[in-house]
């Protein structure tokens, strides 16, 4: 079985962001030297791990419960949120074979875009988590649009698009402005498809919408799920997705 399609959203957290749990503890310490701070490294990384019992795992509040990294594990003080920001991207790195799998994608002629449950309000490219990522990684020029529930950004242009705003893949109505949108380039659901790791906001949402959905479990495996396919690794995606043709 071969999916067909002319557009792809993959995840960020967990899917295409490889957040391995134990460079936070760097991120943590690292930060708090840059502070100026470096005896509160060990209570900082406490209260992270009391975060991470409260929440599960870091892509969950990195996208849902960010600024209580600044609150309480860092006690609020006036320059972490842009000094965490930048130590954050040195620790973190793209999956293994996304960037190749994206690139033969898009020679096929299949739009690649980005779908994250991003909480920070938009700005110019470079300012949020998931374009800055993509910026330090050399990665920007391989996606079309950052899709949030922020709004839709135009990785070219910069354009914002607010119809999202306010919009969440858990819920499931980002996927119908999404289903809206997407029509207007006549890219109907089923010929698109989403990847990402979560059951209850990347694959089932999407698949009541008619979207096709691959499960990712690179890095952990949240529930069963009844995605057209479960991958482990992102370079499977140039075995299992081919350009939807136009029919004669």
């Amino acid at each position: 079985m071969v999916l067909e399609a002319k557009w792809v959203g993959i995840d960020f957290g967990q899917t295409l962001m490889d957040s391995s749990p134990e460079r936070t503890y760097w991120m943590i310490g690292d930060t708090s030297k840059e502070l100026g701070e470096p005896e509160l490294v060990e209570p900082r990384c406490h209260r992270w791990r009391v975060m991470k019992e409260k929440y599960g795992t870091y892509p969950v509040i990195k996208e849902k419960h960010r600024p209580e990294i600044a609150s309480f594990v860092f006690g609020g003080h006036p320059e972490v949120g842009e000094v965490f920001s930048v130590i954050e991207q040195k620790y973190l790195k793209i999956a293994d074979g996304a960037i190749d799998a994206v690139n033969y994608l898009r020679g096929q002629g299949i739009e690649v875009s980005i779908v994250a449950e991003l909480r920070r309000t938009l700005g110019p490219i470079g300012t949020d988590m998931v374009s800055r990522f993509l910026k330090t990684h050399n990665a920007l020029s391989y996606f079309d649009e950052l899709i949030t529930p922020q709004g839709k950004v135009n990785l070219k242009s910069g354009a914002v698009d607010l119809a999202y705003k306010g919009k969440s893949k858990e819920v499931g109505d980002l996927y119908d402005v999404l289903v809206e949108d997407l029509g207007k380039r006549n890219i109907r659901p089923e010929e698109a498809v989403i990847v990402g790791d979560k059951e209850w906001s990347d694959i089932t949402p999407a698949q009541k919408r008619g979207f096709k959905a691959i499960q990712y479990i690179g890095y952990v495996y949240h529930a069963p799920s009844n995605a057209e396919f479960t991958i482990r690794h992102l370079s499977q995606l140039k075995e299992i997705i081919k350009i939807k043709e136009a029919r004669t």
